[in-house]
């Protein structure tokens, strides 16, 4: 199984390492089971081989967090992959904030030479205690100072939370914090999922016991009200369109903020199950 962001449908999934290097977060179930390894150039060389000769324009390189890679080796599959491939444009990747801080701005930027544009960044949550509790392996400040140092490079930053995750007695909390740290992050993107609880995760077990209670659909609706309500950004795409939200919206920001946060607020006055996506459509 591979995972990749939906902007990516349309990519070569190219898999540079196996797993994830952290996977601990409570929520996540995507590398259960794998163990870790990052792939060795000649694998990777065989596979960029083997599509050479198809026209191919972006390039996601798989798995979870594949900036990891030590410098030398992203700069050599990347030179490999711009030689091989030549109508490519784009070279995205996942990264943690710590994989991020471990390059500085100069080291960033020789990959975006060599054709990494964008760069994927998991935030999930701007209140400290949830990062905590879902075992996140970076504190808002190493966040802010990773999605800063990515924009700086000037390679695009998107960046992922999820709505939910902070509970119900969380909720506004959570989504007002994470509303300003994705301001003072400023990125290209922003991605907004809904949590879904997938069975075998630690958070599961939360669930089940009681210590974590999910707000309700229109509770998750009201969390993207105050999360976009926080929202100051440069130039932003804004999208909660993801197949895990009820309600989907694609925001241009700060154009559409205002448009956005009254459709949103005509949605929760009215409370009709009608106007949201049906529960046997949504999936991760």
């Amino acid at each position: 199984m591979i995972f990749r962001p939906p902007s990516e449908a349309d990519s070569l999934i190219l898999q540079v390492t196996v797993g994830c290097s952290y996977n601990q977060c409570t929520f996540c179930s995507a590398y259960q089971g794998k163990h870790f390894r990052i792939k060795d150039f000649e694998e990777i060389k065989e596979d960029i081989d083997e599509i050479s000769p198809y026209k191919i324009r972006r390039v996601f390189l798989a798995d979870g967090d594949a900036l990891i890679i030590p410098q030398e080796g992203l700069l050599r599959t990347l030179a490999y992959l711009k030689a091989k491939l030549r109508g490519l444009e784009r070279v995205g990747i996942y990264a943690n904030a710590r994989d991020i801080l471990r390059k500085d701005v100069e080291e960033l930027k020789a990959l975006k030479d060599l054709g990494l544009e964008i760069i994927y960044l998991g935030l999930e949550s701007g209140d400290p205690e949830v990062l905590k509790r879902i075992k996140k392996n970076s504190t808002v400040d190493q966040l802010i100072r990773a999605g800063k140092r990515v924009t700086e490079s000037k390679i695009l930053l998107s960046v992922t939370v999820i709505l939910g995750i902070g509970g119900v007695e969380g909720s506004q909390v959570h989504a007002i914090e994470t509303g300003k740290v994705l301001s003072k992050m400023d990125p290209d993107y922003v991605g907004a999922l809904s949590l879904m609880i997938v069975p075998g995760t630690p958070i599961e077990k939360e669930i089940q016991t009681g210590k974590l209670v999910l707000p309700t659909p229109f509770g998750l609706i009201q969390e993207l009200e105050w999360m976009i309500m926080h929202c100051q950004f440069t130039h932003c795409f804004f999208a909660s369109n993801h197949a895990s939200n009820y309600l989907p919206l694609r925001i241009q920001m700060p154009e559409e903020k205002e448009k956005a946060l009254k459709r949103i607020r005509e949605v929760l006055r009215r409370k009709d199950p009608e106007l949201l996506r049906p529960e046997y459509l949504r999936a991760l």
